[in-house]
């Protein structure tokens, strides 16, 4: 693959980090490989007017063969598809992206979700299910933000400011090219109807297009949030758990929806009853129980396996495929939580 950018003062290097320029410029190079020159072409065009250098990155064959050169702080990948050669080259470079510490972003459709999850276990990349063109660049600015917060020792404080004020600059194009919600809502309905309601858990409240947010599991009974096992009632019984899942999602009915998005709840339910009941749950499926647009359900979901609350579980006899589970601490803590508020209601009942 013929490289589009070389870096002079670091030829040694195949990822480099580009210079602050221009009183705290950005560093937004962003690389990105796809199958189909059009969707390169407007990626490129959309990040373009954003303020993003980028480069063309090339077919996702061209990760194949050859060293895996990344040409950008954020590398970012459309992958509808996911075929053998297809993940294949998503798997190495998932592998290339976590070594060099370079951001990855990955827009997928629906049908691909489970097998790129899966495939992508390393580098800790966004996903976005078939985004707007608003979205991805929304999606670059985030990344961004995060990768400015990780090298915060080699930014000044003017520096973290001008990276503030970029991704709110980049927002608000997004804003004026695209609306916000209208490709993530028709991508929400796709996803329902995408997925089979008898062999996949529904969540709960509808939801609207949430950030997500850092979610920990305490403990009152040792120092440091440590949880004991002593006198540890057992999970709740799946059935209640449903019905509690049922009844949040009957306000929809009656109520505009967004005003119960509560998708980390809903997911902590969804999997409490998933794992009372002995089953796995797939990352299509706690989507759907998040009842949120799918892009913004795997952020949460993300937020919660950094912070512990969840654990991604592979599948030993199938590499293509991964799920979701509570950690430890959280089925601990789902199981207290019901033992108490469930005593209450059965001493009323009597």
């Amino acid at each position: 693959m013929t490289q589009l950018y070389t870096d002079t003062q670091n030829s040694t290097d195949d990822f480099a980090y580009g210079a602050v320029e221009g009183g705290g410029g950005l560093p937004a190079r962003v690389a990105i490989y796809a199958d189909r020159d059009l969707t390169r072409s407007e990626y490129a065009e959309d990040l373009a007017g954003a303020g993003f250098q980028t480069i063309d990155g090339g077919p996702m064959s061209d990760l194949l063969d050859g060293p895996v050169s990344l040409l950008g702080d954020v590398v970012m990948v459309d992958c509808p598809v996911l075929a053998g050669n297809t993940l294949a080259a998503l798997m190495r470079l998932d592998m290339r992206v976590a070594q060099a510490g370079a951001k990855l972003i990955v827009t997928t459709s629906i049908d691909a979700l489970d097998a790129v999850f899966a495939a992508l276990d390393q580098s800790d990349p966004q996903i976005l299910v078939q985004p707007s063109r608003a979205d991805r660049i929304v999606a670059v600015g985030r990344v961004l933000a995060d990768l400015g917060t990780s090298r915060v020792r080699e930014m000044t404080d003017d520096d973290r400011l001008n990276l503030l004020h970029f991704s709110r600059q980049v927002e608000a194009i997004a804003s004026q090219l695209q609306g916000l919600t209208g490709d993530s809502e028709t991508a929400h309905a796709a996803l329902r109807a995408h997925a089979n309601p008898a062999g996949s858990s529904a969540g709960a409240s509808a939801g609207a297009n949430t950030d997500g947010a850092s979610l920990s599991v305490a403990s009152n009974n040792a120092p440091g949030g440590a949880m004991l096992n002593s006198n540890q009632p057992p999970l709740p019984d799946p059935q209640l758990v449903r019905r509690i899942i049922s009844t949040r999602q009957a306000r929809s009915k009656f109520f505009d929806g967004e005003l119960f998005a509560d998708p980390a709840w809903d997911m902590l339910l969804d999997l409490t009853a998933a794992k009372a009941e002995r089953s796995q749950v797939s990352v299509t499926s706690l989507c759907i129980a998040a009842e949120v647009p799918a892009t913004t359900a795997l952020r949460w979901i993300k937020q919660l396996v950094d912070t512990g609350v969840f654990v991604r579980v592979a599948d030993p006899s199938d590499r293509r495929r991964a799920f979701i589970a509570l950690s430890e601490q959280s089925s601990q803590a789902m199981s207290r939580y019901f033992a108490e508020v469930e005593m209450p209601l059965l001493q009323q009942a009597a």
